[in-house]
C-alpha cells in the first residue's frame, strides 16, 4: 500500500494498524512517501513525521524500515484555561473504533497535558473478549507509549500487594503475563477454587497460597475496583505535565452481579438479577438492607450530615452543583451590516469569479472587522490553496503550539507559509474529521467558555456529511453554532476529477439534520446575504441552528442583488429578472424555470433557447434552498392540520408561484430528492432533473450532459411540460430532442 505522510493523519489510515500486527499479517507493506509537504505546506514544520511515524507503528508492533537519504484555546479566546482538564472514558472495546485512536498521535505531538483517557479495561465486547488470545491493556499500552503519551496501568488491586512482595522468585509476575484475557475473563466468572486450580497452577503458586481459603483467593480484586489504586492513578494523571495521559484500567464487566453475569458473555445482555443474586451481592459489598426489603431494591441514602455525604455535597458544589447545566447564551455581538459586503452586493463586472472565490473575499473582509475579527476561526483540511485562501496564512497564520521553528520554502514570497502561536486558521491536514471537531469546539465555545467564536470549516463537499456525518449530527445535538462550508459542490462542477469527489447527495443528509440550515447558492450576493443572516441569528440573537452552504469553483460573471430579494434569499426561493420583456412574444406558452447553485446557470440559458428555437417565455427562480421550503411547507401543513378552523396557511412556495402558468422544471446538481421536497405545494405539473448516479471523469458540459442537466434537457423537459397541458405538441418535443441531439434511447444516468 502506497500512501503520503500527509494522508497518515486520516484517522483511516492508522486507526487498524494494531490488528495488522496482532493478525501476523507479514502479507501487508506500507509504503509511506514522506515527502513532508501537505499540499498546503509541511506536514511536520515544526517537528519530524519520520520519528512521528516510526514510534506509532513500532509501538503498534511493526517492522519499520527508514530510507531518510537519497495549546490552542488559550491563544484563540484569550482565555485562561490553567488547571483545566477533558477527560474522556472509553472501554477496551471501544478502542478497536479507528475513531478512538486515529488521532492520539496528535495529542502526544501537541503536547497535550490536560488531556486523560481512562480506558476500562474490562476485557469484554459485547458478545465475548476484546483480546481473548492476547492481552488488550499491554497492546493499548504500546499504542499510547508510541505515539508520545503517559500510560499509568491500574491492572491489580491492592489485595495482590502481599503476594506480589513475597513473589522473590518471580512466579507469579511471569504466571500473570502468561495468562491472556480470555483466562481472566473466565476466572471471574468461576470461584476462588477453579482460581487456585487454574491460575496457582505450578508448585511455587500453590505454595504462595497454601495458606489462603478459597475466599481470600477469590477476593483477589483487580486495579480498576480498588479505589486505593484508581485514586493515585488519577491523581499521578492530574499532575503530570508534558504529554496527554491514559489510564488503562483493569475491571471486571458486571462487577458484583455474580451467577447473574459477572465477567459472562451475557452480561450486556443481562437485564435483572433474581433474589437470590442480590442478596449475594448485598452479603459481599455489606450493604445495610435487610432480607424483607431485597426484593423492593430499596434505593440506599447517606445519613443526613455523614461524612460521606458532606464530602459528596462538597465535591458537587465545587464542579458546578448537583443537576447538568449547560450555559445557553454568551455574549451578544453586534454583527456587520450587509452593506459591509457592499463588493459582493455589486456583482463582478466583467471578471469572472466562482461562489468560492466570493466567499474568501468576504471572509477576509469579516476578520477585519473590529467586533468580530479576532473571534473568526477559519478551519481547512489541508486545502487552503485549492480554495484560494493562501493570502490568509500571512494575514492571520496558521496556529501551531510551537509557533515556526523552520524557515518556510516560500518565505521569499509575499503570500508565504506562516505558523503562529497566535494564528487563528486551523489546519488539521488531511483529517476532515479532525477539522469538523476542531469546528465542534469552536461551535460550542459560546456555552463550554462563555466566549463566542465563529468558525468556517471549508472542505471538499464530498468529504464532508458523507464522511463525517456522524459528527455533523453530533453538532446539531449540541447546538453547535457556526459555518460549514462544502466547496467544489456538485456532481458536475469538478472537471475530470471522477466520482470520489463529485458529491450530488450532501444536501439530502444535511436535511437530516432539524437545526441545520442548508443553501445551495448560485451567486456571490446570496453568499453575502445568506452569511450575513447567518452570523445575526447565531451570534446576535444566539439561535443554535448552523449553518452549511455548497460553494462552487466554477468562475462566471456574478450579477448585483436584485432589489428586494434578500428575504426570498433567506427563505429559499425568489424571482430573478427574466429576459428582455421587449423580445417577449405576445400570448407565448409560459414555464416556471427554478434551479439552484451551478445548475441555474443553465437553467437561465435554457430560457433563451425557449425563447429563441421555440417561443416559449419562461420565469426563473433562484432556490438556494430547496429544503428551507419544505421544511417551510411541512409547518404549514402542520399549523393547518392543527388548527382546522383557523384561515389557512400557504405554503412559502405556493406563494411564490401563486398566479403564475405553465409547467414547474427544477433542475440542480444534486439527486432528484432534493427538489422532489417542494412536489406537494406545487400546484401545477412538475418535473424534477437530477443527477442520480455514480459521478464521472469528465469536463463538466459532459458531466452536465450525461446526467440530464443542462440547458438542452432543461429546455426538453419545459416542452413536454407544456406537451402534457396541451399547450404544445408531442411533435415539438421530438424535434427538440433531435435539434440537440439528444438519443431517447440511452440508458437512465443512474444504471450505467
Amino acid at each position: 500500500a502506497f500512501l503520503g505522510d500527509g494522508e497518515m493523519d486520516e484517522p483511516e489510515s492508522l486507526g487498524a494498524i494494531t490488528l495488522a500486527a496482532r493478525e501476523e499479517l507479514d502479507n501487508l507493506i506500507f509504503v509511506v512517501n514522506c515527502n513532508l509537504q501537505r499540499l498546503d505546506g509541511p506536514v511536520r514544520g515544526n517537528g519530524k513525521i519520520i520519528q512521528e511515524l516510526e514510534s506509532f507503528f513500532r509501538g503498534a508492533g511493526w517492522n519499520v524500515i527508514k530510507v531518510v537519504w537519497g495549546r490552542e484555546w488559550d491563544d484563540l479566546l484569550a482565555k485562561d484555561t490553567t488547571g483545566r482538564k477533558v477527560w474522556g472514558f472509553c472501554g477496551d472495546g471501544e478502542m478497536d473504533e479507528p475513531e478512538s485512536m486515529g488521532a492520539i498521535g496528535m495529542a502526544g505531538r501537541e503536547k497535550l497535558d490536560n488531556l486523560i483517557f481512562v480506558v476500562n479495561c474490562n476485557l469484554q465486547r459485547l458478545d465475548g473478549p476484546v483480546r481473548g488470545n492476547g492481552k488488550i491493556i499491554q497492546e493499548l499500552e504500546s499504542e499510547f507509549r508510541g505515539a508520545g503519551w503517559n500510560v499509568l496501568k491500574v491492572i491489580w488491586g491492592r489485595h495482590w500487594d502481599a503476594l506480589l512482595a513475597r513473589d522473590a522468585g518471580g512466579h507469579l509476575a511471569r504466571r500473570m503475563m502468561e495468562a491472556v484475557d480470555g483466562d481472566y475473563q473466565t476466572y471471574k466468572a468461576k470461584d476462588g477454587a477453579y482460581v487456585r486450580e487454574k491460575f496457582f497452577s505450578t508448585p511455587e503458586l500453590r505454595h504462595m497460597v497454601a495458606d489462603w481459603s478459597d475466599e481470600d483467593i477469590w477476593n483477589l480484586n483487580r486495579g480498576g475496583h480498588d479505589p486505593f489504586k484508581v485514586y493515585a492513578a488519577y491523581h499521578a494523571a492530574s499532575n503530570h505535565q508534558g504529554q496527554p495521559t491514559v489510564i488503562l484500567a483493569k475491571t471486571v464487566k458486571g462487577y458484583g452481579m455474580g451467577e447473574s453475569g459477572e465477567a459472562q458473555n451475557t452480561t450486556h445482555q443481562q437485564k435483572k438479577m433474581s433474589v437470590e443474586a442480590i442478596r449475594r451481592f448485598r452479603d459481599r459489598f455489606q450493604l445495610p438492607v435487610p432480607d424483607d426489603q431485597l426484593e423492593a431494591v430499596p434505593y440506599l441514602r447517606f445519613e443526613p450530615g455523614s461524612r460521606e455525604l458532606e464530602y459528596l455535597k462538597g465535591r458537587r458544589a465545587a464542579l458546578g452543583g448537583d443537576r447538568p447545566r449547560r450555559r445557553q447564551k454568551a455574549e451578544a455581538l453586534v454583527v456587520p451590516p450587509l452593506t459591509a459586503f457592499q463588493k459582493l452586493l455589486d456583482g463582478s463586472g466583467e471578471r469572472e469569479i466562482s461562489t468560492t472565490m466570493a466567499f474568501v473575499q468576504l471572509l477576509q473582509q469579516l476578520v477585519k472587522d473590529p467586533v468580530l475579527g479576532k473571534r473568526v476561526v477559519p478551519i481547512v483540511p489541508d486545502e487552503s490553496r485549492t480554495f484560494g485562501m493562501e493570502g490568509m496564512f500571512r494575514q492571520l497564520g496558521i496556529w501551531s503550539q510551537v509557533g515556526q521553528l523552520y524557515t518556510p520554502q516560500d518565505a521569499d514570497q509575499l503570500m508565504f507559509y506562516r505558523e503562529d502561536k497566535k494564528g487563528q486558521i486551523l489546519q488539521e491536514g488531511i483529517n476532515e474529521a479532525g477539522g469538523m471537531c476542531d469546528w465542534i469546539a469552536a461551535a460550542t465555545a459560546y456555552s463550554i467558555h462563555g466566549t463566542p467564536t465563529i468558525p468556517f470549516f471549508i472542505f471538499y463537499s464530498m468529504f464532508g456529511f458523507q464522511r463525517v456525518g456522524d459528527l455533523a449530527w453530533a453538532a446539531g445535538d449540541m447546538r453547535a453554532r457556526g459555518f460549514l462550508l462544502g466547496a467544489t459542490a456538485g456532481r458536475t462542477t469538478l472537471n475530470g476529477e471522477g466520482l470520489q469527489h463529485q458529491d450530488g447527495h450532501s444536501h439530502l443528509v444535511a436535511a437530516t439534520i432539524p437545526n441545520c440550515v442548508p443553501y445551495d447558492p448560485s451567486f456571490g450576493y446570496e453568499v453575502a446575504v445568506i452569511i450575513q443572516d447567518g452570523l445575526r441569528r447565531m451570534v446576535t440573537d444566539q439561535e443554535d441552528v448552523y449553518y452549511y452552504l455548497t460553494l462552487m469553483n466554477e468562475n462566471v460573471r456574478q450579477p448585483a442583488l436584485p432589489k428586494g430579494a434578500e428575504a426570498g434569499i433567506l427563505k429559499g426561493m425568489y424571482r430573478l429578472p427574466g429576459l428582455d420583456a421587449a423580445g417577449a412574444k405576445v400570448g407565448a406558452p409560459r414555464v416556471q424555470l427554478l434551479g439552484s447553485g451551478m445548475i441555474l446557470h443553465e437553467v437561465l440559458q435554457a430560457a433563451a433557447l425557449l425563447r429563441q428555437d421555440f417561443g416559449v417565455e419562461a420565469d426563473l427562480w433562484s432556490c438556494p434552498s430547496f429544503t428551507l421550503l419544505a421544511r417551510d411547507g411541512q409547518a404549514a401543513e402542520r399549523a393547518n392540520r392543527l388548527h382546522p378552523e383557523a384561515p389557512p396557511r400557504r405554503a412559502y412556495v405556493e406563494e411564490c408561484l401563486a398566479g403564475s402558468s405553465g409547467p414547474v422544471v427544477a433542475a440542480t446538481d444534486y439527486m432528484r430528492s432534493f427538489a422532489e421536497q417542494i412536489r406537494p405545494w406545487v400546484a401545477g405539473r412538475y418535473l424534477v432533473l437530477g443527477t442520480d448516479g455514480f459521478g464521472r471523469s469528465d469536463t463538466r458540459e459532459q458531466l452536465r450532459r450525461f446526467f440530464e442537466v443542462d440547458r438542452h434537457h432543461v429546455v426538453v423537459a419545459a416542452l413536454k411540460g407544456l406537451a402534457d397541458e396541451g399547450a404544445m405538441t408531442a411533435a415539438t418535443v421530438a424535434a427538440a430532442l433531435a435539434r440537440y441531439g439528444i438519443d431517447p434511447g440511452r440508458p437512465d444516468p443512474w444504471t450505467i
